[in-house]
C-alpha cells in the first residue's frame, strides 16, 4: 500500500530529459541559482504527506558534500522541493544540511540532485545521521508503536517509534524510537541505565541503548573508494573460487573454518542465553504466583482484621446501648419510687388528717 502511494505521489513529479545516465546538470542547477527554474519539477507538496505524518523530522535531514555556494543559493537549489525548516552550511568545508517537510520529499530530492555536477564539483547527498534515536529491546509482544512512544513520550517529544516485526508480522522484540532533541534521548538513556523500565505488567525491564548507524540505501559506490595502495594491491585478482591445493585455498579454508567455529559459539552462547532466560522466566512466573498468593493471603487476614474490628465495634456499640438502656431503667424505677413515696406520703398526711377530724367530732358529741 505504501509503495502505491508512494508511486502515485511520484507519478505527479514532471522530469525533463529524463535519462538512465546521470548527466551534467550544472547548467540546470547554475539557472536555478540565478532565478531561471523553468518547469524542469512540479511538485504537489500535499500529495507526498502521509494522513498523521509527522513534519520535519530528523528524518527528512539532508547532508550535502561538495557544496560551495551560499546559504541562499542553497535554499534556491531545494526550493522546489517545499519550504525548508532547517538551513545550515559550513562554506569552508564545503557541506550542508538541509531539512525538508516530509521524508517522501527529501528522498525525492536526494535521488534528483546526487551526484549531480555543480560547478564543476558533484554533489554528495545522504540521509544525515539521526543523533537523537535510541534501540529498544526485550520489547513483550503486546507492545504497539502507540504504547512505544507513550511510554517514551515522558523524557521529550518523540519524532518516531516502532516496533521491529518480521515478515510475517510477528513483533522482534526490538524496537526504535527517535526523539526530536539529543537531550530527551540522554534522559532517557540515563533514566532506563540507572532504573527498571517497564511498558506492561510484566516486571521485565527494557533495555536502551544507542542506535547504530548504516547506510544501508547507497552502500558505498565504487566512486567513493580511495585508490591508495592498499586497493590496487586487493584489486589485482578479479572474484574468484579458490583452486584445491593451492595456499589460497589452504588459507581460505582456515578462515571459514574460524568463522565455523565463531558461528557455533555463538550459538552456544545464544542457546545458554536462551535457556536462562526460559529458567528465569519460569522462575519469574513462579514467584508471579506466591507473590499473588501472599497478597491474597495479606488481603485475607486484612479482611478477617477489618471484620474483627467491626465486630468490636458493634459489641461496643451494644455495650453502650445496653448501658444506657440500664440507666434508663435504672431512672425509671427511682422516678417510679419516688412517685410512690410521695403517694404513701400523701395517703398518710390525708390518713392522719382524717383521724384529727374524727378525735375532734368525738370531742364535741362527750361535752
Amino acid at each position: 500500500m505504501q509503495s502505491k502511494q508512494i508511486h502515485r505521489n511520484l507519478t505527479q513529479v514532471k522530469l525533463e530529459n529524463i535519462s538512465p545516465v546521470k548527466r551534467d546538470y550544472t547548467a540546470d542547477l547554475e539557472g536555478i541559482l540565478a532565478g531561471e527554474e523553468g518547469e524542469a519539477l512540479i511538485v504537489d507538496i500535499k500529495n507526498f504527506r502521509r494522513p498523521g505524518e509527522k513534519t520535519y523530522t530528523q528524518r527528512c535531514r539532508l547532508f550535502v558534500g561538495n557544496l560551495h555556494i551560499t546559504e541562499d543559493d542553497f535554499k534556491k537549489l531545494f526550493r522546489k522541493y517545499g519550504e525548508a525548516s532547517e538551513v545550515f552550511i559550513n562554506q569552508d568545508r564545503g557541506f550542508g544540511f538541509i531539512r525538508l517537510e516530509t521524508r517522501t520529499l527529501a528522498e525525492i530530492a536526494k535521488a534528483e540532485l546526487d551526484g549531480t555536477m555543480l560547478l564543476n564539483r558533484p554533489l554528495r547527498i545522504r540521509f544525515a545521521t539521526h543523533g537523537a534515536a535510541l534501540t529498544v529491546r526485550n520489547l513483550s509482544s503486546v507492545v504497539s508503536n502507540e504504547l512505544l512512544e507513550q511510554a517514551f513520550s515522558q523524557f521529550g517529544p518523540v519524532e518516531r517509534a516502532i516496533v521491529i516485526v518480521d515478515d510475517r508480522g510477528k513483533p522482534t522484540g526490538k524496537g526504535y524510537v527517535e526523539f526530536a532533541a539529543k537531550p530527551a534521548a540522554r534522559k532517557a538513556l540515563e533514566r532506563c541505565a540507572d532504573g527498571a523500565f517497564l511498558l506492561t505488567s510484566s516486571p521485565h525491564p527494557v533495555i536502551v541503548e544507542p542506535t547504530e548507524q548504516f547506510d544501508d540505501e547507497d552502500g558505498l559506490p565504487e566512486k567513493q573508494l580511495q585508490k591508495n595502495t592498499q586497493y590496487h594491491k586487493e584489486r589485482e585478482q578479479p572474484p574468484r573460487f579458490a583452486q584445491p591445493g593451492t595456499f589460497e585455498f589452504e588459507y581460505a579454508s582456515r578462515w571459514k573454518a574460524l568463522d565455523e567455529m565463531e558461528k557455533q559459539q555463538r550459538e552456544q552462547v545464544d542457546r545458554n542465553i536462551r535457556e536462562a532466560k526460559q529458567k528465569l522466566e519460569a522462575e519469574m512466573e513462579a514467584a508471579r504466583h506466591e507473590h499473588q498468593l501472599m497478597l491474597m493471603r495479606q488481603d485475607l487476614m486484612r479482611r478477617q482484621e477489618e471484620l474483627r474490628r467491626l465486630e468490636e465495634m458493634r459489641n461496643q456499640e451494644l455495650h453502650k446501648r445496653k448501658q444506657i438502656e440500664m440507666r434508663h431503667e435504672e431512672e425509671r424505677r427511682r422516678r417510679e419510687e419516688e412517685m410512690m413515696r410521695q403517694e404513701e406520703l400523701r395517703r398518710q398526711q390525708e390518713g392522719y388528717k382524717s383521724n384529727y377530724m374524727d378525735n375532734i367530732r368525738l370531742l364535741a358529741e362527750c361535752f
